[in-house]
């Protein structure tokens, strides 16, 4: 590794430090040079590398054991693909969320308790309708509990955190291009949902999402045409 120059130094140590984890440099379950060679190979103080260290443990690259020292966890970058999810078109991350919400559904299906669907029904209250709410701000988040409720109901975690990705992503890049939003189904396509799901069949509640998506994605083709 190269000494780094003085400007944002911590920063600059995390990249570098990374780049060589990336590179291989130390495969995984090895563990780092300690604090005052990592300082020398770059040139700075030992409470940067100390600093970079943190980050990149928070990362989940790296994970430091008590009185033993810093290992590498991954020589993967695991946000690289989502940055490139973000760069595919409004159409194509509105597919990926949907066919996340049809997969959720189904395993909601082959899993559902009575207490997770009394939650749903629960969180579909607390919802309540669109039209009648003034606080958009609030209702929103109301709904997205709900849809964040029933990908939990599913039991698999990792879909829980891709579809809060992809959720943001969505609505981010819809308020930037249109300045609006994508039209909200009705209570009745949401109780559609859960009814789905407490039948414990997956192809009813597979068949109850994508009725409830058909006409949002329609609506986005629409939207979208030059």
């Amino acid at each position: 590794m190269k000494p780094l120059h003085k400007v944002n130094l911590a920063d600059t140590a995390v990249t570098a430090i990374k780049a060589e984890i990336l590179a291989c440099r130390w495969p995984i379950g090895e563990r780092l040079p300690n604090e005052a060679d990592l300082s020398a190979m770059l040139g700075v103080s030992r409470g940067t590398v100390r600093e970079a260290v943190r980050v990149l443990v928070s990362q989940g690259f790296l994970e430091t054991r008590q009185g033993s020292g810093t290992y590498v966890l991954t020589t993967t970058d695991a946000t690289l693909p989502l940055d490139r999810a973000r760069q595919a078109s409004l159409r194509d991350r509105l597919e990926a969320r949907c066919a996340l919400d049809v997969e959720a559904a189904r395993l909601a299906a082959l899993r559902q308790t009575p207490a997770v669907i009394a939650r749903l029904r629960a969180l579909l209250d607390q919802r309540g309708n669109s039209d009648a709410d003034a606080d958009k701000a609030g209702f929103i988040a109301r709904d997205i509990a709900f849809h964040k409720a029933v990908i939990a109901a599913s039991g698999n975690r990792a879909m829980v955190e891709i579809y809060d990705f992809f959720s943001a992503s969505i609505m981010q890049t819809i308020e930037a291009t249109t300045g609006g939003s994508l039209p909200e189904p009705d209570m009745a396509a949401h109780v559609a949902i859960v009814d789905a799901i407490a039948t414990g069949d997956p192809q009813i509640a597979d068949a109850a999402v994508r009725a409830f998506m058909a006409p949002v994605l329609d609506h986005l083709d629409r939207m979208l045409q030059p």
